[in-house]
């Protein structure tokens, strides 16, 4: 069934009370502040944030009166400066003891959810206001400035450019339950800590028993339904037991993966020679359950420590590097306990997001990282594994073997010092599921190593903006210069790292041929970091070229935003100075430092030290910047 549009807002000048208005379009206002508030706040903090923010839209002071469009941009302007705030909000409507979420989507609603991250705050609210409320464009840039965005026209076309990508999609999923706050999921949190808080409070104030009781079962909403003194559990008690219950794990057939559409860490079978150790592996999920304080915790860059809300999937359990080493995955994240086999030293819960893990970013986990080096466990679709090095890219894959899937231990980049190599794996996937299908992954000190890319030049041939697998020549001569820039990526949550050249540059004074590259590091929580890079020839491996412009949280050189332009400074062999600049395919011409210059690339004369202020133009005359400006 079609979704049908939301009925049109009421008129600006309503002269209903503020608080009819509010009540009545509320579920349309705490869309709208859902859409505008930052996805990496993630689900619960965002829909009780939506919420708190539309609330507390009534105007003060003595007149009762309100437009629907007052008070909207009264949300919009709250859900902006909400989305600024790194801490957690005050005043949150108050939820013990439950995580709230919206409803969960399919693959078009993940798809709009990626591009929602992509986007500014200010983007997300024109976007917001095109789709909810169907305003035209002239409308969305007035209600933009009317709550303090410094630059409607940029936000308007950030969210244009994403609205256009999506089709159909953006008109109809972001309307659903899935991004309605209004219409949330419930799931329990703290069971386990809860359940030693209460034995503590009930040790220290022994002479208080009853009154804490009653405290503890109202205020954390501990009923008669929890796994109780006598022994009795009710639902909530019975989930608590399973999350923890070594029988209750899921395991995968051994060759779900070959007869699946869904080829991800759900198809994993359970591996490893200790696989049937219930006390191993309770001890594990006591660990991510939050029942064993003694375990330190270590989540990655945007990933919850929440225990899991249902039993989740073993992938391996076994003695690997002298630990005990436990690998499980809940549907969003993996999570990798290991435990010394012999001495005192500390057990370690290490989690990971996956929740868009595919062939490729599903197809290695670390299991055992020491000083000497990184092993990993290959996913059951890899048919032949290798290792090769980044910085030199004439030389072949050294194949590596991986009996019952585990690697040998193998040399990973160097954490610090000089980039003298960049070891990568090679993986081919199994002809059972895909032919010919091979690719690149480096290790970024996650638990999953980063999926590498590359989009070929305009005129070679492919289709446009398409990324293809880093292991041709022309990949891997592009990864060879970028191999060394990855270290600034570790630790971050990077999911896949694609290398564009948008665009190949005629140098003036017989400078010979210079590329653009545009290298895009996507992380699992949905961000992404660009940097735009001019490379005049002679550079070798390990010398990226020139950063002419970089920017964070942004869905440059994405499918989400295929146009980019930058701008630098260049010194000719004959000693003169250049500013030099080029824009994307689809570039008709560009001005740089006041002179306009057809087509998509340009050099204009300019001293060593200038700025160089870049704009780019469609052949309809829309302009667009570079990421950032730099000089």
């Amino acid at each position: 069934m079609p979704i049908q549009p939301e009925p049109p807002p009421p008129a600006t000048g309503s002269g209903r009370s503020a608080e009819t208005v509010l009540v009545e379009h509320y579920g349309r206002l705490v869309r709208i502040a859902y859409l505008v508030l930052p996805p990496r706040t993630g689900g619960h903090g965002r829909v009780l944030t939506a919420h708190r923010v539309v609330q507390r839209s009534l105007p003060r002071g003595a007149s009762p009166g309100g437009g629907y469009a007052e008070i909207r941009a009264r949300v919009l302007a709250a859900a902006l400066r909400a989305g600024r705030r790194t801490g957690p909000g005050a005043g949150l409507p108050l939820v013990l003891g439950l995580r709230l979420s919206p409803s969960v989507g399919g693959a078009d609603g993940l798809t709009a959810a990626q591009a929602l991250a992509g986007l500014s705050a200010p983007a997300r609210a024109a976007l917001a206001l095109a789709v909810v409320d169907g305003l035209p464009d002239r409308e969305i840039t007035d209600a933009l400035a009317v709550a303090r965005v410094d630059d409607p026209g940029e936000a308007l076309r950030a969210a244009r450019t994403v609205r256009d990508a999506l089709g159909g999609t953006a008109e109809n999923v972001l309307r659903t339950a899935e991004f309605d706050p209004g219409h949330v999921l419930l799931h329990p949190t703290d069971l386990l800590r809860r359940r030693l808080r209460r034995r503590v409070a009930t040790a220290s104030a022994a002479a208080l028993l009853a009154v804490t009781a009653a405290v503890v079962t109202g205020a954390y909403g501990d009923g008669p339904d929890r796994t109780g003194p006598t022994g009795t559990a009710g639902p909530r008690g019975a989930a608590a037991a399973a999350v923890l219950d070594p029988a209750a794990l899921r395991k995968a057939p051994a060759d779900r993966w070959a007869d699946t559409a869904r080829v991800d860490f759900s198809a994993w079978p359970a591996r490893g020679g200790r696989s049937t150790d219930r006390a191993l592996l309770r001890r594990a999920l006591r660990a991510w359950g939050g029942d064993d304080s003694s375990v330190r915790v270590t989540p990655s860059s945007g990933t919850g420590s929440e225990p899991p809300s249902a039993p989740p999937s073993l992938l391996f359990a076994g003695d690997v590097d002298g630990a005990a080493v436990v690998l499980l995955h809940d549907g969003l994240r993996v999570a990798r306990y290991a435990e010394p086999l012999r001495g005192s030293g500390t057990a370690v819960l290490d989690l990971a997001r996956t929740d868009r893990a595919d062939v490729t970013t599903a197809a290695a986990v670390v299991v055992s990282r020491t000083p000497e080096g990184t092993r990993y466990l290959l996913a059951p679709w890899i048919a032949e594994a290798g290792t090769r090095d980044l910085l030199r890219p004439d030389e072949p894959t050294r194949p590596v073997a991986a009996p019952g899937g585990v690697t040998p231990v193998l040399a990973g980049p160097g954490a610090g010092g000089g980039c003298t190599a960049w070891p990568v794996l090679s993986l081919r996937s199994s002809a059972r599921i895909v032919e010919q299908h091979s690719f690149l992954v480096t290790d970024l000190g996650e638990l999953t190593p980063a999926h590498l890319t590359h989009t070929p030049a305009p005129g070679s041939g492919v289709p446009a903006r398409q990324p293809r697998e880093a292991t041709g020549p022309s990949g891997l001569a592009v990864w060879a210069r970028t191999a060394c820039t990855l270290g600034g990526l570790r630790g971050q949550g990077v999911r896949a790292v694609n290398d564009w050249t948008y665009a190949r540059q005629p140098l003036p004074g017989e400078g010979g041929t210079a590329t653009w590259v545009c290298t895009r590091a996507d992380t699992w929580a949905g961000a992404g970091r660009v940097t735009v890079w001019f490379r005049p020839p002679g550079g070798g491996p390990g010398s990226p070229g020139t950063a002419a412009a970089a920017r964070a949280d942004t869905a440059a050189c994405s499918r989400f935003d295929q146009h980019v332009v930058a701008g630098t400074t260049w010194r000719a062999p004959d000693g003169a100075w250049w500013a030099v600049a080029a824009g994307s395919r689809a570039t008709a011409r560009i001005t740089v430092r006041g002179t306009t210059v057809d087509g998509a690339t340009a050099a204009v004369r300019a001293p060593e030290d200038a700025t160089v202020d870049v704009t780019a133009f469609h052949a309809d005359g829309t302009p667009f910047s570079p990421p950032a400006a730099t000089r």
